[in-house]
């Protein structure tokens, strides 16, 4: 077998601040091309990474063994559909879709065409988060935040809760363990119907956690406070790990040379996908794993 055939659909924010450098950096993969319903502004962005552009969804999943998905979620459903019928793997931006019903079938499917489908929670893959799941002994508390700066709107709630705040859940459940029960929690909006601020309150065995995300808070921050047996860890902004046991204070940081896409995790999700793809292994945020959170925030809309 050659190098796997790596293709991408969707040009917007995130796939040029992360995945095209990523992608573009083949070694271990052949970076195929890209395809964009916006033609004029794909033309110009693939020229930069000097990778062609297709015209068509259907060509460039024909020149493709596994394609990154980077278009609007209310498209996800439509385009993994499709790819997973021409045969193709799949990795997407979280959420998998906007509907759990949408994402139960697409799971369904990606397992009936013995498919992978992987769903990208960077932060499952980011040094420091991934060293602390290794290091929890017995939790007893664990607090995660992710506050944003000025970033009220303009989508509606719903949409930011699954957009962003379903990181905040994710890696919540992740740490903790996914069978977590939901006891209280707040969603607050403004009058135009957008997120102002969450909380919730969770708690599986004895381990009580907490989440929560300000739209509006002065800085854009994001720490995880873990109160483990013997050590208290915490986390801010993926780049800093203070811990204390027994009144001994360390500190950790990055290598001096790790980019800030390996700190952030998103260098990991890639290779774990396309070594899954190249072993035939389960992705560790496949579809079935992803749709935990997703439920969860589904709970905390119901119990609004």
């Amino acid at each position: 077998m050659g190098k796997l055939r790596i293709g991408m659909v969707g040009l917007g924010s995130i796939a040029q601040k992360v995945y095209l450098p990523i992608l573009s950096k083949a070694s271990k993969w052949e970076f195929i091309g890209a395809f964009s319903p916006n033609q004029e502004k794909g033309n110009i962005i693939c020229a930069t990474y000097r990778i062609p552009l297709f015209t068509s969804l259907s060509a460039l999943a024909q020149q493709c063994d596994a394609i990154f998905v980077h278009s609007a979620t209310s498209s996800h459903f439509e385009v993994i559909d499709y790819l997973l019928n021409a045969g193709v793997h799949v990795y997407v931006d979280k959420p998998l879709t906007e509907h759990i019903h949408q994402s139960e079938a697409l799971i369904e499917l990606a397992a009936k065409k013995n498919k992978k489908l992987m769903v990208g929670f960077n932060r499952r893959f980011a040094p420091f988060y991934h060293q602390l799941k290794q290091n929890i002994t017995h939790l007893s508390s664990l607090r995660i935040d992710k506050h944003r700066c000025d970033s009220v709107g303009p989508k509606e709630t719903r949409f930011t809760l699954f957009d962003d705040y379903l990181h905040v859940v994710d890696t919540a459940l992740w740490l903790a363990g996914s069978n977590a029960k939901l006891l209280s929690g707040s969603i607050i909006q403004t009058k135009e119907n957008a997120l102002f601020y969450a909380e919730h309150h969770l708690k599986i065995d004895d381990c009580w956690i907490t989440t929560s995300m300000h739209r509006k808070a002065g800085s854009q921050q994001e720490q995880i406070i873990a109160v483990d047996e013997d050590a208290i860890h915490q986390i801010t902004n993926m780049n800093l790990w203070r811990s204390e046991s027994r009144s001994r204070l360390t500190e950790k940081h990055p290598e001096n040379w790790d980019p800030i896409l390996l700190q952030r995790g998103f260098i990991g999700a890639v290779e774990h996908f396309i070594e899954c793809v190249t072993n035939n292994t389960e992705p560790s945020t496949s579809g079935e794993q992803a749709i935990v959170a997703q439920l969860m925030i589904e709970k905390m809309l119901a119990n609004q």
